[in-house]
């Protein structure tokens, strides 16, 4: 069985970033394995601006930003497959791979997981009627115009509004489409801001929050839909409902990490992000396998998936080099509370370097606390003026704070 030191599944924003740090740190024998033709992933089709601003330091379109990481990879000779589907991953690290020469077998001595994320799917939410055409994945639809250059319909609704969503209605605005309205079950958009006001806000298109679809109409298609305002409960209120001529419906309802391939490998998943369970290693608990990126949960930005990545390379070094775990003084779990709605690391176990812990709100809140407790101590605290579940939030802990976790039990964010 052939054998290597580190393989990086995925060739996205997360997997290219990942191995272009590892082989800066160092790693020689990597291997990159991409079930699709070309390399870069989900950036290939966003070709709006906005990426890069960190790590690059300007502002690019998706695939500019995809060509920046490639063109490295490239430069830095990191080998990959194309065209090649991971069939599976044992606890053993050894993972099997389908592709045009057949079903071969690599023991890797360490694996990093940057598989990205799905769409959820229109039967996830339940909305009654036919199956007529016109009716699109947010996803799909980008795929389709962005790349493909066709034209998907003429008068178009947006249920959901996530950011793929939001950047769509633009899309489609720009495309000749008369986008009549975003649809959002919740009281709040679970895009960023900033897309609400460029993708929304420029060009009038109206956002009706606490709305939901109850009904689609057309059979050979989509004619019309039928939206009402929900209640508390988010169950649609009879009365307000009112009927929207559409032949296009697009689906924008949320992102799920792609967790089979580490579920396979023995790797726990969090509920709360159905992404991996991680140490602030970025190492699940099946040893020597790490996870980053979108796979392990929803990212706003590219460039805090590159970050994510980085960080995921030099834990894998580091599990190289000891050629045991990566090193482990403590075992603390990450707990949430008030407005928190989950955390990631959801273990600290290395203390011997500066804490990032990344989290999101279940709700808008304006002026909140954010505070950070080591059992009853807090250890941090700052006032926000707006908190969106929309947008990541990180807290840094210092090295020195971080010190002090060798006798606590738990650590807890909390957001009131």
């Amino acid at each position: 069985m052939k054998k290597i030191d580190l393989i990086i599944i995925g060739g996205g924003p997360a997997g290219l970033s990942a191995a272009i740090k590892a082989r800066e740190e160092g790693i020689q024998d990597i291997l990159v394995v991409e079930r699709n033709k070309i390399l870069g992933g989900i950036l290939n089709q966003c070709i709006h601006n906005g990426f890069g601003l960190h790590v690059f330091k300007e502002e690019l379109t998706g695939p500019e930003y995809a060509h920046k990481l490639i063109e490295r990879a490239k430069e830095l000779q990191i080998p990959f497959l194309l065209e090649t589907m991971v069939l599976d991953i044992t606890p053993q690290k050894q993972v099997k791979l389908l592709s045009t020469n057949g079903v071969e077998t690599i023991e890797a001595r360490a694996i990093i997981l940057a598989m990205g994320c799905r769409e959820r799917p229109r039967g996830a939410i339940n909305i009654p009627g036919d199956r007529p055409s016109g009716i699109f994945s947010a996803g799909t639809a980008q795929e389709l115009v962005n790349m493909r250059g066709l034209k998907i319909g003429k008068t178009a609704v947006i249920v959901g509004s996530g950011d793929i969503g939001l950047i769509m209605a633009r899309r489609l605005t720009l495309e000749g489409m008369d986008v009549k309205a975003v649809v959002e079950l919740m009281p709040f958009s679970g895009g960023l801001r900033r897309n609400i006001a460029q993708c929304l806000d420029d060009f009038n298109i109206p956002l009706h929050l606490s709305h939901t679809v109850t009904k689609i109409v057309g059979k050979e298609r989509l004619e019309s839909i039928i939206i009402a305002a929900v209640d508390e409960n988010r169950n649609p209120i009879p009365e307000t409902e009112r009927l929207i001529e559409c032949d296009t419906l697009l689906f924008s309802v949320g992102l799920i990490p792609e967790s089979e391939l580490a579920k396979a490998a023995g790797v726990a998943l969090d509920k709360r992000t159905n992404g991996a369970i991680v140490d602030n290693n970025l190492q699940t608990t099946v040893e020597g396998i790490f996870s980053c990126g979108n796979t392990l949960h929803v990212h706003d930005l590219v460039d805090d998936v590159t970050f994510e990545a980085y960080e995921a390379a030099v834990s894998a070094k580091k599990y190289l080099q000891n050629n045991t775990k990566s090193p482990t003084t403590v075992n603390v779990p990450v707990v949430v509370s008030g407005g928190v709605r989950y955390a990631v690391p959801q273990n600290i176990t290395d203390i011997s370097q500066e804490l990032k812990l990344k989290f999101r709100v279940g709700a808008i809140y304006e002026g909140a606390n954010v505070n950070v407790f080591f059992d009853n101590e807090q250890v941090y605290s700052k006032t926000k003026k707006i908190l969106t579940p929309g947008e990541m939030e990180i807290v840094t802990l210092s090295a020195d704070i971080i010190a002090k976790l060798q006798n606590v039990k738990e650590i807890r964010i909390d957001v009131k």
